[in-house]
């Protein structure tokens, strides 16, 4: 039989109550893993969006992986899993660039469970966006370049990612890419960005109309 409670004049269920509130909040925190197949400026844009939203719904892990578009999910894969049930999703940050097979990369997430943000031709497609409604094709970054000069006079890249250019800005990108192209469909469109999913899985919302 259990013990009675004894009576008290305090409040103390305030610090249960207090500590059940925080368990709950962490077991519906969505978990996120996100693999980059670029170095520094997905990494350090995700983290600004994410110290920027400030949405305490969601917990990210950033993994930098520079290498083909199969061989990121591949290893997202192998990050996941041994991770054991850690992250509730998992995420590929992809360039199209001129890697090849990139539909049959596309179906192989898919059949993993393997959420992929794809940028066509690059990531800078998704930040050109925050700026300007960009619809011209282009084949490259080099070729991006005019349209980054335009958005940003002091030079892009020079003075590294500062994340308050793109702050107030982002879900109003989000709005824009999804225009772009059909969810899932974005390496066969050019220009276009699957960033849009990713930004508001961690900023939680919805995209600026």
């Amino acid at each position: 039989m259990a013990r009675a409670a004894k009576p008290s004049g305090s409040k103390r269920p305030n610090f249960d109550t207090s500590l059940t509130r925080r368990a709950g909040h962490r077991e519906s925190r969505q978990r996120l893993l996100v693999v980059c197949g670029a170095k520094v400026t997905e990494r350090d844009y995700l983290q600004g969006l994410k110290s920027s939203a400030r949405n305490p719904a969601v917990s990210l892990k950033i993994v930098e992986c520079p290498r083909s578009p199969s061989q990121v999910v591949d290893h997202a894969v192998l990050l996941r899993d041994q991770a054991d049930g850690e992250y509730d999703a998992t995420w590929c940050v992809l360039d199209v660039d001129e890697f090849p097979n990139l539909g049959q990369t596309a179906v192989e997430a898919r059949k993993k469970n393997i959420e992929v943000a794809f940028s066509n031709p690059c990531f800078e497609v998704w930040l050109l966006l925050h700026f300007k409604d960009y619809r011209r094709p282009a084949q490259s970054f080099k070729q991006l370049m005019p349209a980054l000069d335009e958005a940003f006079p002091a030079g892009y890249g020079k003075t590294g990612m500062k994340f308050d250019l793109y702050a107030p800005r982002w879900r109003l990108a989000a709005s824009r890419a999804k225009q772009l192209a059909e969810s899932g469909k974005e390496h066969e469109v050019n220009p276009s960005t699957g960033m849009w999913k990713l930004a508001l899985a961690i900023g939680g919302g919805e995209a600026q109309p």
